[in-house]
């Protein structure tokens, strides 16, 4: 059976891992130590419990397979699909043996709920438009592309 709850304090490394598996990097994918403490990426996740902070994990069997979280920027320090100071940027990961089950259309309809409970009124993300599950998903949410950071698409999904 499917779980999904507020991260807890013991669940950060877990949350550090799908941080990780979000970052689309198909060939040479650096380490995850690595990868997460370079200086454009460390911002998503240091100091993680500030304000605009939220993290939902899903459990099945009592076991992590996957979590969504969002995380608020500031035009000084964005991250690659800001939008604005008040629209918090997303992140999704569900672990491999789990995709495919709907697991990240349900992550994704809590975190549209928990936002909304949050005062938030939209969402934004980056996707690599190669990335094609990932793309399909967010537009079929309901994802609409509105700029572009290098490579990456930046789209925003409008919750009211």
């Amino acid at each position: 059976m499917l779980h999904i709850r507020n991260l807890e304090e013991n669940d950060f490394e877990f949350l550090l891992d799908m941080m990780y598996e979000a970052i689309y990097i198909p060939k040479n994918k650096p380490p995850k130590e690595e990868l997460l403490n370079s200086p454009h990426i460390k911002k998503y996740h240091e100091g993680w419990g500030r304000k605009g902070d939220r993290a939902l994990i899903a459990f099945r069997d009592n076991q992590p397979v996957g979590a969504a979280w969002y995380r608020l920027f500031k035009e000084n320090q964005k991250g690659y699909g800001y939008v604005d100071d008040h629209t918090p940027e997303l992140g999704i990961a569900v672990i491999d043996a789990e995709r495919g089950k709907g697991i990240g259309t349900l992550l994704m309809k809590k975190l549209f709920e928990q936002a909304l409970k949050d005062g938030y009124t939209s969402l934004s993300l980056s996707v690599d438009p190669n990335n094609m599950k990932a793309v399909q998903l967010y537009k079929k949410l309901g994802f609409k592309q509105c700029g572009s950071s290098g490579t990456s698409w930046t789209m925003v999904y409008n919750i009211k």
